[in-house]
């Protein structure tokens, strides 16, 4: 399965461009709600992606936790989460029926509480 479907790539690259030109500007950029949640089926990482860089399409942003107790909002590069394997050839997957609910700093701050993403 790939990480993310096309219509979530446009989604992606939509709001990664929308940020970019409020950063260029001196504007707030938006706090937008995840367009896709992907997760380690072999541990507990989880990452909920909000945009793509417009100059990298393969680096997206949003709310990464490896499972460590504890989530931060980064980067990720999309690459390397199709080139992982786990035991038995496992790779990340995608929530197939993830539906954000909030937006990405409301699941960073329950993160903060629980100790982990809760989606």
């Amino acid at each position: 399965m790939k990480l993310l479907t096309q219509e979530q790539q446009v989604r992606l690259r939509n709001n990664g461009q929308f940020n970019a030109s409020q950063r260029a500007e001196g504007k707030p950029e938006t706090d937008f709600m995840p367009v896709v949640k992907l997760f380690c089926p072999w541990g507990g990482a989880t990452w909920l992606l909000t945009e793509l860089d417009p100059e990298d399409p393969d680096i997206a942003f949003g709310l990464c936790d490896l499972g460590l107790g504890f989530a931060e909002l980064g980067n990720v590069r999309l690459s390397e989460m199709e080139a992982a394997r786990g035991p038995g050839g496992l790779r990340i997957e995608r929530d197939l029926y993830f539906k954000a609910d909030k937006t990405l700093s409301a699941y960073a701050d329950r993160a903060a509480r629980d100790q982990g993403i809760v989606a």
